[in-house]
C-alpha cells in the first residue's frame, strides 16, 4: 500500500524528518502547509492490529482540504474497555477548512461539532454526548471523571462508528511530535482554518525567542451553586459549571491568542490545547466550515454539512478534491 502524498506545486518547502514515518513538509511563512504521514503500524494496548494511518493535506486556491481515515499514529489504550464498548476502525473524512482565515465578528459556540483535526487525522472532539436526565443544558464534562467513558492516556476513546478522537491533551502524538522536548508545538488545524498548537508558547506572544510557558486558560469552576438542573456545587462535573473571566490567564474566551509561531513567524492568531479546562477549545474565533458537522449523534463528520447543527455554511464553496482512492485504501 502506498502513503498519500498531496504537496503543493510551485512552492519551496522544507523537510523535516525527527520523527521516521512521521514527515511533513511546512512552508516557511505558513500560507501554504504539505504534510505526509505514511504509513505506522500501530497497536491497541500493544494486543490488537488496528490498520495504519493515513492523512494528506493540501491547498487548492482559498482552501485546505484534509483527508484521512483518522487512525492513530501512536499507540493506543485498550479498546474495546470497560468504559467503551467501541474498537478502533477507519474513517473516511474529508475536511475543508479556509487557508486564510478571518476572525468573525464574534466567537461561535463548537457545541457537539467536532473542533478540528491532528495531523495525524484524528479529530479533536471537546463534548460528549451525555447529559444529565437528557437535559441539554447541563453536559457532562467528558475529562471531569464523574462518567466512565473509558479514555486512554491520550484522553481520547471510540465513537461508536470506529472513529478514535481526542477529548483533551494528546500525549502520545505530543511526544512523537517533539521527542520530550518542552517547544511550541503545532498539532493540527481547528474547522475555521486556525492552526492548533500544544500548551507551550513564548511568554510574550508577539517574540518568538522569548522564554516558553505553559499556556494558562482563562476558565474557572465558578463559584457558588447551580441554580436547577442537578443542583449542589459548582465543581467541573459539567460543561456548565465553567465560566469565562477575561485577562485571568493567558488565552482568551477561545483559548487562543494573536501571536508569532515557527510556522507563522509573521504572527496569526492560533488555538492553545491545556491540561486545564475548556482543554481543546468551546468556541471558534472565525468561521467553522460545516464539513466538522457531525452526521448524528455520535456520529463522525464525512465532508457533509447537516441542517440544524449549528455551523453556518461557507461564503462560497470550495473547489471538489482531486479524484482518487480515499485514504486507507
Amino acid at each position: 500500500m502506498k502513503p498519500i502524498i498531496a504537496i503543493a506545486a510551485c512552492f519551496i518547502a522544507v523537510r523535516l524528518s525527527a520523527h521516521p514515518g512521521h514527515e511533513h513538509a511546512i512552508q516557511f511563512e505558513g500560507i501554504q502547509f504539505a504534510a505526509l504521514l505514511a504509513p505506522t503500524a500501530t497497536k491497541t494496548g500493544g494486543a490488537i492490529q488496528i490498520p495504519v494511518s493515513t492523512v494528506s493535506i493540501a491547498t487548492q486556491g482559498d482552501w485546505r482540504i484534509i483527508r484521512a481515515n483518522g487512525i492513530p499514529d501512536h499507540v493506543t489504550g485498550q479498546f474495546p474497555n470497560r468504559g467503551n464498548p467501541n474498537t478502533i476502525s477507519s474513517q473516511n473524512y474529508n475536511f475543508t477548512i479556509a487557508a486564510k482565515p478571518q476572525p468573525a465578528a464574534r466567537p461561535t459556540s463548537a457545541g457537539m461539532t467536532l473542533f478540528g483535526v491532528a495531523l495525524n487525522g484524528v479529530v479533536f472532539d471537546p463534548g460528549a454526548a451525555e447529559w444529565w436526565n437528557g437535559d441539554r443544558s447541563w453536559q457532562y464534562e467528558p475529562l471531569s471523571g464523574f462518567i466512565n467513558l473509558g479514555l486512554d492516556q491520550n484522553n481520547a476513546h471510540v465513537q461508536p462508528t470506529g472513529a478514535y478522537h481526542y477529548h483533551g491533551l494528546p500525549s502520545a502524538l505530543l511526544q512523537k511530535l517533539t521527542g520530550g522536548k518542552q517547544q511550541m508545538t503545532f498539532v493540527g488545524w481547528a474547522a475555521d482554518g486556525f492552526p492548533m498548537y500544544g500548551p507551550f508558547a513564548p511568554t510574550d506572544a508577539k517574540l518568538a525567542t522569548s522564554p516558553l510557558k505553559t499556556m494558562k486558560s482563562s476558565w474557572r469552576v465558578k463559584p457558588g451553586n447551580r441554580m436547577g438542573g442537578p443542583g449542589g456545587k459548582h465543581d467541573g462535573t459539567f460543561v456548565a459549571d465553567y465560566e469565562y473571566v477575561a485577562g485571568r490567564g493567558d488565552l482568551d474566551e477561545c483559548n487562543g491568542r494573536m501571536g508569532v509561531t515557527p510556522e507563522f513567524p509573521n504572527g496569526t492568531y492560533y488555538y492553545v490545547l491545556t491540561g486545564e479546562f475548556p482543554f481543546i477549545p468551546r468556541y471558534f474565533k472565525g468561521t467553522p466550515h460545516q464539513s466538522f458537522s457531525r452526521r448524528g449523534p455520535g456520529g463522525g463528520a464525512t465532508g457533509q454539512g447537516q441542517p440544524g447543527s449549528g455551523v453556518p455554511p461557507p461564503k462560497k464553496g470550495p473547489p471538489p478534491p482531486k479524484k482518487g482512492p480515499p485514504p486507507g485504501k
